[in-house]
């Protein structure tokens, strides 16, 4: 019997273990959806195209396989761009089906027509058009097999016609898809440079991303072997955070704690899986090295005198039989004590009295979320000010799962990301950080919620204020504008969307609102109103930005609380021998 490559290509998929295709119906999409409709996929209705690609990325960085979502001609297909953006940097295993016009009309500026195969180019790393079913059943197992493969977003631009063609066998579609992680073990020669910088040193700092997923104990065990502390990005708080006996925070925008002390006072700094992007808060004169398994990222960001091309546990394996054991801890104990002192004193400046003031601090309400959330919860959070109460609040601790548009950095991305957690596991807990402008951006992404009755929670920190923008304004001297708007009830909006929506107001009634809200079978809105003039800086800020702070002449909160963190930095101070002027707890 006959098939028409729209349904050789969901077949294809169902081969592959897609589960689902998140999208909006419609126009020359139309053939792919019936055959999704005659398949065992799930159809996913989102309310916009952005919101799909986002919830493809999230499901397929939950599971690592592959995520699927689609969009129909011309704008249709344009909004997936923000989200495979997003999807393409987190690394995101996820096909694109973007649709296109009827060949024949191609170039004739025809209605709803672009350029789909140049618009996505750069947020994939295979991107093709379909002109035949015969051609179309290649590029579609050269699409799957590039981002199994880890290159990213891949893309097929099918024109509607070509979708109803009929279907030609490919030999290519029996092959069996690679998707195993590569160990790229460096070469000797890189690995002795390093060790022979390691053994010069006597203050090393080892500065972790996410490139540390699969590293956790070979990173740690080379720490205790040279004594050094551990600090991580964004991206590496998830895996290097917890239970480390060596941490010293992050570094960044969104820091806390010891980290850019470490980076400056050492001897050596060796970047471990990162591609950090904020070349300013590395140090200009420290000797660097860099330990990547993406050659290209290496120098990218700092000058590097002991480059490693390699997988980072593998790494750090080889660097074991070759580096000496440093007795002299001084240089780490000292940074253990920073770490402390650092963290105490602003979670005191958090702590004190917040529980009674209003409106509600977001440091405090992050705490709270961080308490009565599961052991096992995946948290996502909306770029700006979540992402620092996401970085300081949400303790990881090996079960937990962070996402977040770590190198995109969109906004509206929480609750999408959620959405896309939620399908990949009904059973588990997922809550949404979303600020009150990321919420408004993707709103009519609630009803997909209800629709699908997904038990996913969102908590949105509603300070009617674009509250990172404003810090931007306020660092560069510029009174605010445009960066606050109108006081919205997103828990009505929730309730009048048919899912159940709670409104806080109070600071004493956070905590029994959440573990209620936590409790609810189904799709959960708390809006809970937070304070505006709540932001943060980061841990090192220069005298022109001080300067900036002064000329914006606005009463501002400048905190950087860390919650439960501080009981790491303080846990770590036993491994410390006493130090003379320092009393301890």
């Amino acid at each position: 019997m006959s098939r028409t490559y729209a349904e050789q290509l969901v077949e294809t998929l169902e081969n592959n273990g897609v589960q689902r295709i998140y999208g909006v119906v419609g126009d020359s999409l139309n053939p792919i959806v019936d055959a999704v409709k005659r398949s065992a996929i799930e159809w996913v209705h989102v309310r916009n195209e952005e919101a799909a690609a986002f919830a493809a990325g999230a499901e397929s960085l939950m599971t690592d396989k592959l995520a699927v979502c689609a969009g129909s001609c011309g704008p249709g297909n344009l909004h997936l761009l923000q989200g495979l953006y997003d999807s393409h940097r987190n690394g995101a295993k996820v096909l694109a089906i973007a649709s296109h016009i009827p060949s024949q009309f191609i170039g004739s500026h025809f209605f709803q027509e672009t350029h789909p195969e140049q618009l996505f180019a750069e947020c994939s790393g295979y991107c093709e058009m379909a002109n035949s079913a015969e051609q179309g059943a290649k590029i579609l197992q050269h699409g799957i097999q590039s981002t199994m493969a880890g290159k990213g977003v891949s893309v097929l631009v099918i024109p509607g016609d070509v979708s109803s063609e009929q279907a030609v066998d490919a030999p290519q579609l029996q092959s069996t898809i690679s998707a195993a992680r590569p160990t790229v073990v460096p070469a000797q020669e890189q690995v002795q440079q390093l060790a022979d910088a390691i053994n010069q040193a006597d203050k090393i700092t080892i500065f972790g991303g996410a490139g540390c997923a699969n590293a956790r104990e070979q990173v740690l065990a080379l720490a205790e072997k040279i004594k050094a502390p551990v600090g991580h990005a964004y991206g590496g708080k998830e895996y290097l955070h917890y239970d480390n006996p060596f941490d010293v925070g992050m570094s960044g925008l969104l820091g806390y704690g010891a980290c850019s002390k470490a980076f400056h006072d050492a001897d050596l700094l060796i970047l471990m899986g990162t591609d950090f992007p904020y070349s300013e808060f590395l140090p200009e004169k420290t000797r660097t090295a860099q330990v990547d398994i993406k050659g290209e990222n290496i120098g990218r960001r700092t000058s590097v005198d002991v480059p490693v091309h390699g997988d980072v546990a593998a790494t750090c394996e080889a660097l074991m039989t070759l580096v000496e054991d440093k007795p002299n801890r001084d240089f780490l104990d000292d940074m253990l004590v920073e770490q402390e002192k650092n963290l105490s004193h602003v979670v005191e400046a958090y702590t004190k009295k917040h529980h009674q003031r209003t409106p509600i601090h977001p440091e405090y309400l992050a705490d709270i979320i961080d308490t009565v959330a599961d052991e096992d919860a995946v948290f996502t959070a909306d770029t700006g000010m979540c992402n620092v109460w996401h970085a300081r609040y949400i303790n990881p601790n090996g079960k937990r799962k962070l996402l977040a548009s770590f190198r995109h950095g969109t906004m509206a991305n929480a609750f999408p990301q959620a959405i896309g957690a939620q399908f990949a596991d009904r059973d588990r807990q997922v809550i949404a950080m979303c600020g009150d402008g990321g919420i408004g951006m993707l709103l009519g992404e609630l009803l997909t919620a209800k629709l699908h009755d997904l038990p996913m929670k969102a908590v949105v920190f509603n300070n009617s204020s674009l509250g990172m923008v404003k810090l931007e304004m306020m660092v560069a001297g510029l009174p605010d504008f445009g960066t606050d708007h109108e006081h919205v009830n997103y828990a009505d909006i929730a309730n009048a969307a048919g899912m159940k929506g709670y409104r806080v107001e109070r600071p004493e009634d956070i905590e029994s609102t959440l573990r209620e809200a936590f409790a609810h079978p189904g799709p959960v809105l708390v809006d809970v109103v937070t304070d505006p003039n709540a932001l943060s800086i980061p841990p090192e800020i220069s005298l022109e930005q001080v300067a900036g702070f002064s000329r914006a002449a606005v009463e501002t909160v400048l905190e950087g609380g860390v919650g439960k963190m501080v009981d790491l930095a303080r846990s770590n101070l036993r491994n410390v021998p006493r130090l003379s002027g320092f009393k301890g707890l």
